[in-house]
């Protein structure tokens, strides 16, 4: 049973790998619309905001650029959760084999 959950474990992490490698550009952050006038919603622009070494960052994004910030933030939320999988996998893969 333990050899056999092993080897589930070693294939599933071959395949986070596999997604891994192929991620592409990312960054962290969220991406949100401001308005220069809030009460009539007038002059909107966007803006991403994310913390990176212990220091909070806020950009301005340019409107040409959005849809590719938005698949960067996708593509880093992607990165996490498969990196959280990978270690959780690891730990329960390092538990078995010591039993």
């Amino acid at each position: 049973m333990k050899t056999k959950r092993c080897t589930q474990i070693e294939k599933r992490i071959a395949n986070i790998k596999a997604e891994l490698a192929g991620i592409g550009k990312m960054r962290p952050g969220s991406l949100t619309q401001q308005y220069k006038d809030r009460k009539q919603k007038s002059g909107p622009y966007y803006q991403i905001s994310y913390t990176h070494k212990m220091k909070s960052h806020t950009n301005y994004v340019s409107k040409d650029c959005i849809r590719e910030v938005r698949q960067q933030i996708k593509n880093y939320k992607r990165f996490k959760k498969l990196t959280t999988e990978w270690v959780a996998l690891g730990i329960e893969h390092s538990k078995l084999s010591m039993d």
